[in-house]
């Protein structure tokens, strides 16, 4: 056997690894987003705070955007397409950052405190949950795209681009549960 196909037998014995650790890490992470939830529920029952349905709706249309998006940045460097791998990172990242805004820069400064009771405790503990792992994946694309920008990625060997990407749709489909959760379910109710 030549070095090349030992090191690339080698590498995909680490993949199968790297997968496996990533999908045991977002098990455990489900169990305290799911811990949010329940106590989402189990809090505020059928009721919810006043929040903005449209920045609500607006935040998670950047977010399932910009995951459209690092789809396309993996796509493209499986197919080594560099240029478009580069600029399908910043576009999620932009959109990333623009999702963050809105929910720590606008919906934070909305009616609901910190201090509210169980209104405040929910939204800001699960938004706030959520906001620094969308920060982590943020500089998690960051440290990809530099990587990429050293050509450490090929078609053949991209785990870090697969990793990311995987985080990065992970984010976005808690949304999708906190979402509805916290913007739709419920009678508003003034705190």
């Amino acid at each position: 056997m030549s070095a090349i196909t030992t090191s690339l037998a080698e590498y995909r014995h680490q993949l199968k690894s790297n997968r496996w650790g990533l999908w045991l890490f977002f098990l455990s992470e489900a169990f305290m987003f799911g811990g949010l939830l329940t106590s989402r529920f189990y809090l505020w029952g059928d009721t919810r705070p006043p929040l903005d349905q449209n920045l609500g709706f607006i935040v998670t249309v950047v977010l399932l955007l910009s995951s459209f998006f690092m789809n396309r940045a993996e796509t493209a460097i499986a197919h080594d397409d560099r240029k478009n791998f580069q600029l399908n990172l910043i576009i999620t990242a932009v959109l990333g950052i623009a999702f963050l805004v809105g929910v720590v820069g606008f919906e934070w400064q909305g009616e609901v405190r910190p201090t509210d009771g169980a209104y405040g405790a929910v939204l800001y503990g699960m938004t706030g949950m959520h906001a620094l792992h969308v920060l982590s994946g943020l500089i998690f694309i960051m440290i990809v795209f530099f990587n990429g920008r050293k050509g450490h990625y090929s078609a053949e060997r991209h785990w870090g681009v697969e990793a990311c990407a995987v985080w990065w749709h992970y984010v976005d489909l808690v949304w999708v549960f906190f979402y509805p959760a916290l913007y739709l379910m419920g009678t508003v109710i003034h705190p």
